[in-house]
């Protein structure tokens, strides 16, 4: 299939009105490796199995992604691990590594070049961009290719869900790159609750119980109203987690039959009320709406605050830190400070994205054999082999196994020895595991629970229902950011006394004007198309 001239004229049409405002996104990358999944697949013996085309001559690709470092795959044994990689995989990879602080801006370039196109481009989010590509026709819909099993083993185990974030006009665009979808969650100071007599929250109202009684019980012991339930700052994502526990849903719902706005649903409201309150009742510092986000973990590192909602690894860290520095229980001043870590309430949590970006593969791959060969490398990247050799390289020289099997990575603080292999950790798109199950890293008591939570969360998690039409949806594609501070800012305002309800509805007024009715009416033409 010879498609580069036509898409070459339709892709300069496409950026020309094009803009590279993103949809959505997270800053937490699935390299860090802080998940697993039960259902691992491993690739044995790749080096001698046969490729997509029946043969086991190597196949050639080439490939566009970020360089984070420098001089990536560079150093002493950076060409035994380029071996490895190409025999395990059967695949010859010729790396476009493009420097991150440029990376947008060679992505334009190469998307308007179709001649120069590489097969397998990295991308960061979506964008009007990569929307207007993939209408034009840049990129292989995979859906008719990447859930063989047989070829793609763990490829084809993709989530579905996170799938619709890398879906445009029906068609699979990407393959993700997988982050912990039940990353969210609720920690709290477990030796605060044991001296107040208080069990691990299941409902709302224990939520709301441990707050007040973290603020107003002497959780600490010192005699001194100086303690908080909850610890804020300016980012607003705890907000979003504890709307969930209400039924809100993740950003769009599903009411009658169509798609709309959470905030524009009696649950919001009730949500939005019960956060007011706990403002209202002193059980969150007064001015946190302007305190920076780089000391929001410190209140509680402190003593200030006692509970922690974001990201699960978040309140474990600071778990990690009483330990390291000895801070005492304040039941037991023997033993370090603990906390628990909690993934849902009232049986709901929200769902982060799945993704932390996608690879798409181009139709600078003009064959289906050529596909099945991009294909074939991403789905041999992800088992456990390669995803062990991009995190901590070759047995042997950068890890061994102790006693008892697990991993020691012997050179953790040696950055200049991890150039040998750490960029290809930016070609693992981690299906259908985040890490590798074996050899695995031996898991602190801590790091075990948060693993436990966030997989026992995957089943409760709520997903946005709107996330693929909001893709295909102009309208939110040019002006989605801006839409969404509008309401972000009034539920701010309404949360800290500026505004009433009145002046919350003008703020969804000002919303529908300035082109949410639109996307509504977008997003819900598509939904609609699909049923």
């Amino acid at each position: 299939m010879k498609l580069k001239k036509l898409t070459a004229i339709m892709l300069t049409v496409a950026l020309a009105t094009g803009s590279l405002a993103g949809c959505g996104g997270s800053s937490d990358s699935a390299a860090s490796l802080a998940g697993t999944t039960e259902n691992a697949t491993s690739t044995e013996g790749a080096a001698d199995s046969a490729t997509a085309e029946g043969t086991t001559e190597k196949q050639n690709i080439t490939v566009m992604t970020y360089d984070y470092d420098g001089s990536p795959v560079s150093g002493e044994h950076s060409e035994e691990v380029l071996q490895e990689m190409e025999d395990f995989t059967n695949t010859h990879v010729d790396f476009t590594w493009v420097p991150n602080d440029s990376y947008e801006d060679k992505l334009s370039l190469t998307l308007a070049s179709a001649d120069d196109m590489p097969m397998i481009i990295s991308v960061s989010a979506m964008s009007a961009a990569i929307v207007g590509a993939a209408k034009a026709g840049a990129f292989w819909d995979l859906n008719d290719y990447m859930f063989d099993s047989e070829k793609y083993p763990n490829l084809s185990q993709a989530n579905a869900s996170v799938n619709e974030g890398v879906t445009i006009d029906g068609q699979l665009i990407g393959v993700y790159k997988a982050r912990p979808i039940g990353r969210y969650g609720m920690g709290y100071r477990a030796d605060w609750a044991e001296k107040l007599g208080l069990d691990a929250p299941t409902t709302i109202e224990d939520v709301y119980e441990m707050m007040y009684q973290f603020t107003y019980g002497d959780p600490d012991g010192n005699g001194v109203d100086d303690t908080y339930g909850l610890a804020l700052c300016k980012y607003t994502g705890p907000f979003d987690i504890m709307q969930t526990w209400f039924g809100v849903g993740n950003k769009w719902v599903e009411q009658d039959g169509q798609l709309v706005p959470v905030f524009q649903t009696d649950e919001y409201m009730e949500a939005l009320k019960w956060i007011k309150k706990m403002y209202d009742d002193g059980l969150v510092y007064e001015d946190w709406a302007v305190r920076d986000t780089a000391t929001w973990k410190d209140s509680v590192k402190n003593g200030e605050c006692g509970i922690f909602i974001d990201v699960l690894d978040g309140a474990r860290s600071i778990w990690d830190y009483f330990v390291t520095n000895d801070v005492p229980s304040v039941v037991d001043a023997s033993v370090p400070a603990s906390m628990n870590l909690i993934g849902s309430i009232e049986g709901k949590t929200l769902a982060t994205s799945g993704n932390n970006g996608f690879f798409v593969i181009t139709k600078a791959a003009d064959t289906e054999e050529k596909l099945a060969a991009c294909l074939n490398y991403l789905d041999k990247m992800c088992s456990d082999e390669m995803i062990t050799l991009s995190s901590y390289g070759l047995e042997g020289t950068h890890w061994e196994r102790d006693a008892e099997g697990y991993l020691i990575d012997l050179d953790a603080e040696d950055a200049v020895s991890a150039k040998a292999y750490a960029a290809l950790n930016q070609t693992v798109a981690y299906i259908p595991n985040l890490k590798a199950l074996s050899p695995t890293v031996k898991l602190t008591e801590r790091q075990q629970l948060e693993e436990k939570v966030k997989a026992e969360n995957e089943a409760v998690a709520v997903f946005n229902p709107a996330i693929a039409y909001l893709n295909n949806s102009e309208t939110y594609s040019l002006n989605g950011s801006t839409l969404d501070q509008i309401i972000d800012d009034a539920r701010t305002q309404y949360i800290c006394g500026q505004i009433d309800e009145t002046g919350l509805q003008s703020a969804v007024d000002n919303w529908l004007a300035q082109g949410g009715k639109t996307v509504i009416e977008e997003v819900n033409a598509q939904y609609t198309a699909a049923k």
